[in-house]
């Protein structure tokens, strides 16, 4: 039997394959772009539908992209080499801007690196934190899809390399990200070199304070709507590190300038107790399924409150691995319950609540700022991070452990919050745009004790050259209710 400490060393490898297959995938892209179309601009900006949304400056049409999908298999047909090479800082800032490629000169402007590594496809040059494969047939399954104005760039997860997800559009989570990217553009940093040069020049408590009124505009403006609404449950979920907490505070606040009277119940408290909670393939207690959940008695807690009747809200022991008696609920004291966990998108969680009181909220970490145009920062690092610094600061967890468990963590998202993303009445997009180079402090410390030797020593090079690209950036100026808190400390918040 395959122990689940090999399971998640594994993870760790499949990982960072399937991320050389998008950096392989990428380059090729942009090889077959520049063949096609050499005067338009490719610009990789975020994941969709298990692949990236991609735009070629100005709206292209259905026949634009079958013609750059065919470019690409013929590129992976030939089995073409892609070649590396060591170049010093200003060397490949001179060559890219000869390429015509000012985003990439920008950014080697504004970082401390003496040489950086470039990948070169026949005549196309790039630069990437995982390295491409060395040649091009080592990533034959994609496809390509057409969503306007751009197109979606389709490869296989990183379960399995070996079979391609179907597309499914995602067209509220692709309108929250183009929010973000119009505030990025506000800003006037959509890039690491933008966000470098401002952080250098003594711009980052500005930055700071800009970004920390945008989000507390947004929630004012989900906070208006509930109330519009006279929605009865409100029902917060995202994936690990996303914010639920700190966001779900904030909101009540929103809500009692509204005049409304809100209660916050997290979902962790009901959790069954471990003699009857699930366990997983690998014989662990599985937190991640909705089975965990007492949602028998969470329905009937819920009816109770919206009928103006007392209860007592559980607490649960994770020492014990039971539920112990909370505090005491005077239904007839709220107008409105905030209910805050994973599994909130998903009816089954709230069965017995009419569709028409509840209000669904999908937050995560959207991670709108690019590393160039070619080169996305993902999501997923951004919430990797986050955990890091929290779990290993505050909850007792070693560095190792977080990045061990990261896999699984991956695994119970996909299989219990994305499915339901698009059925949210409102997303909210929780990344901060300046938080790397808070973030940077505290994480790279704690990825530096990881020995060579270890099986995640890999992992910890890869966040640590991620997290060099940033100019450090102080927290001192990061507010005390500012979502980060959460994960760096020093909340006005108690959690």
């Amino acid at each position: 039997m395959v122990s689940n400490k090999t399971i998640q060393t594994g993870d760790l490898k499949k990982l960072n394959e399937w991320r050389s297959y998008q950096s392989t995938l990428s380059l090729i892209l942009y090889a077959a772009v520049k063949r096609l179309f050499p005067k338009r601009k490719l610009r990789i900006e975020h994941s969709m539908s298990r692949g990236f949304y991609c735009k070629l400056g100005t709206k292209i049409d259905p026949a634009m992209v079958k013609k750059i999908e065919r470019r690409m298999r013929k590129l992976i047909d030939e089995n073409l080499p892609i070649q590396q090479a060591s170049f010093p800082r200003e060397k490949a800032a001179y060559l890219f801007n000869n390429l015509g490629q000012p985003d990439k000169v920008k950014l080697l402007t504004n970082i401390r690196k003496k040489h950086v590594t470039l990948y070169s496809l026949l005549d196309v040059y790039d630069m990437y934190i995982i390295p491409p494969f060395d040649t091009t047939a080592r990533v034959p399954l994609f496809y390509l899809r057409h969503f306007s104005p751009g197109f979606v760039m389709i490869f296989p997860t990183w379960q399995d390399l070996s079979k391609l997800p179907e597309f499914v559009p995602q067209p509220r989570l692709n309108r929250i990200f183009n929010e973000y990217v119009e505030w990025a553009r506000i800003l006037e940093i959509d890039d690491v070199g933008p966000l470098n040069a401002v952080i250098k020049n003594g711009g980052g408590p500005q930055i700071i304070k800009i970004v920390e009124a945008l989000h507390e505009k947004k929630i004012a403006q989900i906070a208006d709507r509930i109330v519009k609404e006279r929605s009865k449950v409100v029902l917060v979920a995202g994936p690990s590190s996303a914010g639920k907490t700190t966001f779900t505070k904030r909101l009540a606040i929103q809500l009692i300038v509204n005049g409304t009277r809100p209660l916050v119940i997290s979902t962790d408290n009901y959790f069954q107790p471990h003699s009857k909670t699930p366990r997983d393939e690998y014989g662990k207690l599985d937190f991640e399924t909705i089975e965990a959940v007492d949602t028998a008695l969470m329905n009937t807690h819920l009816l109770q409150i919206i009928n103006g009747r007392t209860i007592t809200v559980p607490k649960f022991n994770f020492v014990t691995g039971r539920r112990i008696k909370g505090h005491v609920v005077k239904g007839k004291d709220f107008d409105v319950v905030l209910l805050e966990g994973i599994h909130c998108l998903n009816d089954q969680l709230t069965h017995r609540i009419r569709r028409d009181i509840k209000f669904k909220i999908y937050i995560s970490a959207l991670t709108q700022l690019n590393i160039d145009d070619h080169n996305r920062i993902s999501t997923t690092d951004t919430r990797l991070i986050r955990r890091l610094v929290r779990d290993t600061h505050f909850r007792g967890y070693r560095t190792r452990e977080v990045l061990k468990l990261w896999g699984r963590v991956i695994r119970g998202e996909e299989g219990n919050i994305y499915p339901y993303q698009e059925e949210a009445d409102e997303m909210f997009n929780s990344a901060l745009v300046y938080e790397p180079g808070v973030l940077k402090r505290f994480c790279v410390p704690l990825l530096k004790r990881i020995a060579k030797r270890s099986s995640e020593f890999a992992e910890a090079k890869r966040l640590i050259d991620f997290l060099n690209l940033f100019y450090d950036l102080s927290g001192r100026d990061v507010p005390s209710n500012s979502i980060l808190r959460e994960f760096i400390g020093g909340s006005s918040f108690v959690y």
